[in-house]
Order: C-alpha cells, then structure tokens, then sequence
C-alpha cells in the first residue's frame, strides 16, 4: 500500500537576532548542513495560497491547502530550472492573478535529528526557525507533537500561529516599504 506523504507539519517561531546566530552556531555543531539559499517568492492575488519561487536552485510552483501558517497542509510543488521563473511569473500575470506579495529570505537548512530544519532571515519581516516534516493525513498531529518537543530542546518557545498571522497581515499591506 502507497501512504501519501504530502501534509507538511511546520512548528516555527520568531527569534531574535541573537537567538538566530545562536541557533546557526548550534546547528553548524550538531546537525548535518544541507544548504545556504536564497529565495524570493510572489504570492499571488486570489482565495488560495498559490506561490512562485526562485531559489539558488531551481525555481518552482508552489500551492498548500488550507490557511498561512496552520499546523500541517497539504503542500503540492511544481519545480522547474530556475531560469525560467519569470516565465512563471508571466504565466500567472496573463491568466489574471496579482502579486499580492514579495518576499526574500535567506534560508539555511539543516538535518537535525531527522528532522527538516530551516533558519531563516526574511527581509522586512524578520528572523525565524522552522522545524518541518511530511507525514501523511493520518499521522500529522504525532508528528506536530514531535516537532513541538524539538524546537523545546532548541530552548525556543513556539509563536502562536495568531501573531504569525498579525504579522503576515501587517507585512502583506506593507511590504513594499518593509522592503
């Protein structure tokens, strides 16, 4: 039997400066460093999260069910050379959809414990971790748990996901001068 691994379970919180540099040390110490990338990411207009991305490798289409910053959603993406990203953009512009927001992030990851770790400093918003793992429908909720004993061990408390959203309200009406 086949089990669809394409829930992401995300636990995240905003650090401080020095919590950041922090966290980099310890990782560079205890985990295995998968990448240093730089990403920008169009959100674009309409009732879905439908995003495109450019990263240091490849570009992508990117959509997740459900709401920003919920626990775990259902993440489907389309990667493609990463020259060809403002051929997606166009794409999405002709068939009618606004960038709503723009964002760019410097992003290390790392694997730490068998988990998918991800420090990240994102212009105009601010420095976050993530730690991250797919699971399939019925297991999501074990893994959040999982994660959630993680970043505990990493001494950081979990953001409530309602001032992810404030913030990502704010920085949505004012991105273009955060920026």
């Amino acid at each position: 039997m086949l089990i669809n691994m394409d829930i992401e379970v995300e636990v995240r919180s905003f650090v401080t400066e020095q919590e950041y540099m922090k966290l980099i040390e310890f990782m560079q110490k205890t985990a295995e460093f998968v990448k240093d990338d730089y990403q920008i990411t169009y959100y674009f207009s309409g009732e879905k999260d439908l995003r495109v991305q450019k990263s240091n490798f490849y570009s992508k289409i990117w959509f997740k069910e459900g709401q920003i910053h919920d626990k775990y959603r259902k993440e489907i993406e389309i990667k493609i050379p990463k020259e060809d990203f403002e051929k997606l953009v166009n794409l999405f512009k002709t068939l009618g959809f606004n960038t709503e927001i723009e964002w760019y992030r410097k992003r290390l990851e790392y694997k730490w414990n068998n988990v998918k770790v991800t420090v990240n400093d994102t212009k105009g918003y601010g420095y976050i971790v993530e730690l991250e793992k797919m699971s399939d429908d019925k297991n999501k909720e074990i893994v959040y748990e999982e994660l959630t004993k993680k970043l505990k061990e990493l001494n950081i408390k979990e953001t409530p996901s309602q001032i992810f959203k404030d913030k990502f309200e704010f920085y949505k009406k004012n991105w273009r001068s955060l920026i």
